[in-house]
């Protein structure tokens, strides 16, 4: 369950707390500039994934790129709920209002934590995300705001990737807003603007 990361009280108490998800290789500082953009309110709990893959973190397994371990996806995904509840009770901020922010591999364990635990997550930002398992009832997910940022020319997480998970969350009764780019699978700041303007209008 112990997770490195880094914590930062924000200055408004009205304002979701997010939790920053790194691609592969980052770390939990990576995605700071994006809570700066989206709510620099906020409180902001950056989180380092916990496995390495050739020397770099990442949240969960795989078997290769774009073949999740499914078995270690649901174990990690539980550890980062459980961290979760840890850290809103050490840091004393409201465990029910917490907005993923999720890049990548990241934003897969964040896509998880939605197929898995319905009251885990506020809402979530979804930087290029891909279906995180499949053939999986889901939790109801009603009304949960959900923004997906994808590219569409992502080798790494095609279109209809993009398209399937919106479905499926969608038809859990997620509130789901999705986003093209029109390039690959790079973080770009226009979509990261985009997600802000989208942030405002859900939850400010």
């Amino acid at each position: 369950m112990e997770h490195t990361h880094i914590y930062r009280q924000g200055t408004s108490s009205e304002a979701p707390t997010l939790l920053l998800l790194h691609g592969t290789g980052g770390n939990e500082e990576d995605l700071l500039p994006l809570a700066e953009m989206i709510s620099p309110a906020s409180n902001v709990l950056g989180v380092r994934g916990n496995v390495l893959e050739n020397g770099m973190p990442r949240f969960f397994r795989r078997l290769a790129e774009g073949v999740f371990d499914v078995e270690d996806l649901v174990k990690r995904t539980q550890d980062l709920n459980e961290f979760l509840n840890w850290a809103a009770a050490e840091y004393g901020f409201d465990r029910s209002r917490i907005v993923a922010v999720g890049y990548s591999n990241g934003a897969n364990i964040a896509a998880s934590l939605l197929f898995h635990e319905g009251d885990a997550l506020q809402g979530a930002v979804l930087h290029h995300p891909m279906v995180p398992l499949r053939d999986k009832a889901l939790p109801d997910l009603t009304g949960v705001p959900v923004f997906i940022a994808a590219g569409r020319r992502d080798p790494m997480c095609t279109p209809q990737e993009s398209e399937d998970l919106n479905a499926l969350l969608s038809e859990a009764g997620a509130d789901v807003k999705l986003h093209w780019e029109n390039g690959g699978h790079q973080l770009s700041r226009a979509e990261v603007g985009m997600a802000a303007s989208w942030f405002k209008e859900k939850f400010q």
